[in-house]
């Protein structure tokens, strides 16, 4: 299946999900205020904050589709790792937010219509999973869908903990069960969103992807007939699909454009096909005085 083709695919489950939890949002809602259910109000939040979250991860996935420009030479590329690091962050925000509501409900339960509460859990469980299962294939194929598919997962996840509270309600009558289980939800939730945050703030500011040793690509360059100093290196991750390479390379000798030339293809493929680096610039010198260190503070 061609990139493009993929990239239609999960434009389309993404608006689907936006549909389908708009409908579980406002079914949710309606039925909070009625039955008098706090988890279900807290549980018609946290599906509201997905509405939110798809719509940033939908249109940053259409906006990174777009053409570069004069003015925006690579174009709307970091979308999606820009919806990633926002969408990662309210994930943080939203377990607190569960945990310190976990703890209120804890300490003050209160009798609640239990079967209203069972069937919204579950109508928001089938939605939610529904969505989950059309974002599992592309979960891993970019930031933007894994934090959007964690976002589903997790609200399914608290959904189920609202069904389970509602049944114990309903049957035991025990009421904190829900707040136990919300509170593991959103600590969970935290980790996810942690781990989302790190990775998309580290490509925001162009960090070195933790895969990269910069030293030893620079002793396998240095190694290269007629190479004296490979230095002033930069590598950075754009997005999903573009890792970049640009440094400055000090040769021995006064060689010819064309031997440059073919020294850049045996370089280009080294490290396309062993580090993964696919955008490479390199400027070549001889005998320039300048700051001949790997790495540069421009």
């Amino acid at each position: 299946m061609s990139h493009t083709h993929s990239h239609q695919r999960s434009q389309k489950n993404l608006l689907f999900s936006i549909v389908l939890n708009i409908g579980i949002t406002v079914s949710q809602v309606i039925g909070g205020f009625l039955s008098g259910s706090l988890a279900l109000l807290s549980d018609a939040l946290h599906n509201f904050t997905d509405v939110v979250s798809l719509i940033i991860s939908y249109v940053a996935s259409k906006f990174s589709a777009k053409s570069a420009t004069s003015n925006r030479t690579f174009g709307y590329k970091r979308a999606e790792i820009l919806a990633a690091f926002v969408n990662s962050a309210s994930l943080i925000i939203i377990a607190i937010i569960l945990i310190k509501e976990s703890f209120v409900h804890f300490f003050n339960p209160k009798i609640i219509n239990s079967d209203l509460v069972i069937w919204l859990s579950a109508l928001a469980i089938v939605g939610n999973g529904l969505s989950v299962l059309l974002l599992l294939k592309d979960r891993k194929t970019n930031m933007n869908l894994t934090s959007a598919y964690f976002h589903l997962l997790t609200d399914m996840l608290a959904s189920v903990a609202v069904l389970i509270g509602g049944l114990l309600m309903k049957f035991y009558g025990i009421f904190w069960v829900d707040s136990v289980l919300t509170f593991l939800i959103a600590v969970y939730l935290i980790y996810v969103g942690v781990k989302l945050f790190k990775g998309s703030f580290k490509v925001l500011m162009l960090y070195t992807p933790a895969q990269i040793d910069i030293e030893e690509i620079v002793t396998k360059v240095n190694a290269f007939p007629l190479v004296k100093n490979m230095h002033h290196v930069h590598i950075w991750q754009l997005n999903e699909d573009e890792l970049h390479l640009e440094a400055e390379i000090d040769f021995e000798e006064d060689i010819t454009l064309s031997t440059f030339d073919n020294l850049l293809v045996e370089i280009e493929t080294i490290l396309l096909q062993e580090y993964g680096i696919n955008h490479i610039t390199i400027q070549p010198e001889f005998n320039k005085s300048d700051n001949k260190n790997i790495i540069v503070q421009d």
